[in-house]
């Protein structure tokens, strides 16, 4: 009589499975939910300050024409990992971020917030504890290109983290292969 060993006489299947596997978990384990205390974490506002005749960076196939600096101290509301749109190639993931009353975890409680697509929406249960325009003013989607630290060391963390901190510029991209209008 045969025994059945299947799959695993199949190193490419043994080993495809273990790699399949293993990722779920790596992603399981990034993406896992983090609960800080109660309380405003990042009670400051964002800091924005105009850059005129902005320096041109080219970075791949993007050329970034700088517009502004800001400074932030923020908690990850959502990520979002993109692998295949014309942006991933410069920027592959996109957080959204919140500051003041959306960084404190009574308000988050009564919404749902999620991203798709490049944007960051939010949902508020039937009796929010926020006004709109409050959720609107204390929070924002944000990505940075994939070469600068600061936004690995930011996204590292999962989701609700804590509190990051960030300082970068603001750009305007131009892909120079593709006839795309310029984007920002």
């Amino acid at each position: 009589m045969r025994h059945s060993a299947g799959m695993w006489r199949h190193p490419f299947l043994t080993v495809a499975l273990l790699a399949y596997i293993g990722w779920g978990g790596w992603n399981w384990f990034t993406n896992r939910a983090f609960h800080p205390p109660d309380g405003v974490l990042a009670a400051g506002d964002p800091t924005q300050s105009d850059v005129l005749g902005g320096e041109k960076i080219q970075l791949g196939h993007w050329t970034l024409t700088v517009r502004a600096n800001y400074r932030i101290t923020a908690r990850i509301l959502a990520r979002e990992r993109y692998h295949f749109d014309t942006l991933s190639d410069l920027v592959p993931e996109d957080l959204a971020l919140g500051w003041g009353p959306m960084s404190d975890n009574r308000i988050l409680r009564s919404l749902d917030i999620y991203q798709a697509d490049r944007f960051y929406f939010w949902r508020a249960s039937a009796h929010p504890s926020i006004q709109r325009d409050s959720i609107i003013a204390h929070s924002a989607r944000t990505t940075e290109p994939i070469d600068r630290p600061s936004a690995r060391a930011a996204a590292a963390g999962p989701s609700g983290d804590a509190v990051g901190r960030a300082r970068g510029r603001i750009a305007r991209r131009r892909r120079l292969d593709q006839d795309l209008a310029d984007t920002q």
